[in-house]
């Protein structure tokens, strides 16, 4: 007859080799815009549910071609819906596992404080030598800057000052660096917990481009893999919700 120490060491043995049986890493390709959410939200998931997230990010349409080269990718969020949606019917991924996992926010922004005003007038009457934009081919942010110029009677005159990112994270950086006066960015790159975190910034109003819908797609790649379904159903649940709206989204 076993002693009891030793029937509880066992059981013990039996759930910690069961847990990291089940643990598994998942790859995953995420729009740049989404970086800082990101970041907390693959602490919080690696602390609840044991798997761990690798992510990758950059601009929507260079994901794009990496996965149709077999980039190993297991999930995909991208900055638009358009793109998961084209991949679903290629059959790059798993069909009925597409859904919107943020809607963005497009901010026009200036390190400097005071620099841009709350109706966006500085871009009309301001002095400033460039404004920063992604890659209007790659990065739907990059796509909804160009729509509101265009919107704006703005395309011929703010051309020649135009500087692109090859994605939204590069677009911020020729801001924040002081390259370009001011920049159309992701509203989460420079926002937390209700307030613009620094220098000043115009909530671009929805209306002036197509909304940012954001969706998420299980690859091919990661079909079988228990991480990557666990990895969605972790973006849907109130916790990730909580961290998505502190960085100004909409769900």
């Amino acid at each position: 007859m076993s002693h009891p120490a030793s029937r509880l060491a066992a059981a013990l043995f039996a759930v910690l080799t069961l847990g990291s049986a089940s643990a598994a890493d998942v790859q995953v390709a995420v729009a740049a815009n989404f970086t800082a959410p990101m970041q907390v939200i693959a602490k919080d998931f690696e602390k609840d549910t044991g798997h761990r997230l690798i992510a990758a990010y950059g601009a929507t349409g260079q994901f794009y071609t990496q996965i149709k080269n077999g980039a190993p990718f297991e999930v995909f969020l991208s900055a638009d819906d358009s793109t998961p949606a084209k991949l679903e019917m290629e059959g790059d991924g798993v069909p009925g596992s597409r859904f919107t996992y943020a809607i963005g926010t497009l901010v026009l922004w200036s390190a400097q404080d005071g620099y841009v005003d709350d109706q966006g007038e500085v871009l009309r009457t301001g002095q400033y030598r460039h404004l920063s934009i992604a890659n209007p081919k790659t990065a739907p942010y990059g796509q909804a800057a160009t729509q509101v110029l265009e919107k704006l009677g703005l395309t011929a005159s703010v051309k020649p000052r135009l500087v692109e990112g090859q994605n939204i994270t590069q677009a911020l950086q020729f801001v924040s660096s002081g390259n370009a006066e001011l920049g159309f960015v992701a509203l989460s790159q420079v926002y937390k917990d209700g307030k613009v975190t620094s220098g000043s910034a115009w909530k671009v109003p929805a209306d002036l481009h197509d909304p940012i819908r954001q969706d998420a797609l299980i690859l091919k790649k990661g079909a079988a893999n228990p991480a990557a379904q666990a990895l969605v159903d972790y973006l849907k649940g109130p916790k990730a919700a909580q961290v998505i709206r502190s960085f100004g989204y909409e769900l």
